[in-house]
């Protein structure tokens, strides 16, 4: 196996393609003439991603997915496979947010986070494990998030499902060792995506609140999607175990593990917004 990954003339499976940093993936993978069975459920969206890609004459298929539905992942695989000859990448990017802290985020939509951000990422290897056990040279790639480094205030039930994905993802690494199957986890600092537009908020917040908490996280999120989607694939061919993307990130990580219990003490004297 050389030190790079090749791309042209393999199969990529990517959740949350419609937009962000799925699109982003998708498009740099196609760039490198990966052929694409892109998922979600905004079916207007995802034809706009696989119209952008086509224009790389690589094989793409769309295909409606929940990733939180347990019988649509399991149907998946063969759909995908009616298509293509098979699947060597995996990218779960799929994911949602919800806004508020611990007292304001109730049960169900905790459940409904980590139903797409964690199980989702979960029953998508499951389904997709055996087609990339028959591949020669095949990787999945999960992503987690800033906040599966460090953790918020008003995060709780996001950094949990990003740490579980991360914690998921490292210990599967290490049972896939020596097989023809890498695992590379994927941490995106703030990348201008849809994600806070489309989080779910306190059912007792009010509209001025929301909108000041939807502008504040906005104001992060500063990286343009396709500038993390190239990062990430670059990873992926150099097959990155772990990739950072941002100096955000970056600079939040290394300051975590210098100080992994006081961090977030340091980070609200060096930005007292933070």
């Amino acid at each position: 196996m050389s030190n790079m990954m090749r791309l042209a003339k393999r199969t990529a499976v990517v959740t949350g393609a419609a937009s962000g940093i799925g699109r982003a993936i998708a498009i740099s993978l196609a760039q490198r003439g990966c052929d694409l069975a892109l998922a979600d459920l905004n079916e207007e969206k995802l034809s706009e991603t696989a119209h952008m890609a086509s224009v790389h004459g690589v094989r793409i298929s769309r295909h409606l997915v929940d990733v939180a539905d347990r019988q649509a992942v399991a149907a998946f695989p063969q759909a995908v496979m009616a298509q293509h000859p098979g699947v060597d990448i995996l990218v779960n990017n799929a994911g949602v947010a919800i806004g508020g802290t611990f007292d304001e985020a109730s049960e169900e939509d905790f459940e409904w986070l980590f139903d797409i951000n964690f199980w989702g990422v979960v029953r998508m290897t499951r389904a997709f494990l055996p087609l990339l056990k028959q591949s020669d040279d095949a990787r999945v790639v999960n992503l987690s998030s800033l906040y599966g480094l460090i953790s918020p205030p008003g995060q709780t039930a996001y950094s949990a499902s990003k740490f579980a994905v991360r914690g998921f993802s490292n210990a599967l690494r290490h049972e896939l060792a020596g097989s023809h199957i890498g695992i590379t986890v994927v941490h995106p600092g703030g990348v201008a995506t849809s994600i806070a537009d489309s989080a779910r908020v306190p059912k007792n917040a009010t509209p001025e609140d929301i909108a000041q908490r939807k502008a504040r996280i906005k104001k992060a999120l500063r990286m343009p999607p396709a500038v993390a989607g190239e990062i990430i694939v670059k990873g992926i061919e150099r097959r990155q175990s772990r990739i950072i993307v941002g100096t955000d990130a970056k600079v939040l990580s290394l300051i975590e593990r210098l100080a992994p219990v006081s961090y977030w003490k340091v980070l609200t004297r060096l930005m007292p917004r933070a």
